[in-house]
């Protein structure tokens, strides 16, 4: 694959284009088809290796960030893993970090106190053809990839834990661990 360097800012009025959907940039060796790598040595401020901004001034609706990634073909990622978007933090050898640090922050905000619409700081959707069987699938998959392993399943805000002093069970939350065993949070109409 050629490269090109730039020397300096660069702009384009009409954007970067790399491959359409007519004519993709075909990939027949592993690779990067665009990477960036750098280092920071700033004791202040905050570095971004990318930055994107994006301002809707109308109706329109649109994301900042979209990345798909589609299997077409038979037994993808054999021996691997195939996945929309990987986003990792890795602290190695004798990094610490004495702030946050957080391999994925959503945040959902702003100045308007009655923005309206529904809106999340997270939303996992599923998006499966009809007639099909999905008792492989689930929304959320716990997994200790490592040989280290992490206990905790979540660290939430007292205030979103409450006692049940006198609530009646009538529905559950299924959950299944590595093994498929079933599992089951009861979930309360009143407290």
């Amino acid at each position: 694959m050629a490269q090109t360097t730039f020397s300096g800012p660069v702009k384009s009025n009409n954007g970067f284009i790399s491959g359409t959907a007519a004519d993709p940039i075909a990939v027949t060796t592993a690779s990067n088809v665009t990477s960036s790598y750098a280092t920071a040595s700033n004791t202040t401020g905050d570095v971004r290796l990318s930055y994107n901004r994006l301002e809707f001034t109308s109706t329109g609706s649109g994301e900042t960030f979209r990345a798909l990634t589609r299997v077409t073909g038979a037994n993808g990622a054999t021996g691997g893993t195939i996945n929309g978007a990987h986003i990792s933090l890795s602290i190695n050898g004798s990094g610490t970090i004495s702030g946050a640090g957080n391999a994925l922050r959503v945040t959902l905000g702003g100045s308007s106190t009655n923005p309206g619409g529904t809106i999340s700081s997270l939303q996992v959707d599923s998006d499966f053809a009809s007639g099909g069987t999905w008792t492989n699938a689930s929304f959320i998959r716990f997994t200790n990839s490592g040989s280290g392993t992490i206990a905790n399943l979540m660290n939430v805000p007292t205030a979103m834990l409450q006692n049940v002093v006198a609530g009646t069970h009538t529905k559950s939350i299924k959950i299944v661990d590595s093994t498929g065993t079933a599992y089951y949070i009861m979930c309360a109409s009143a407290l």
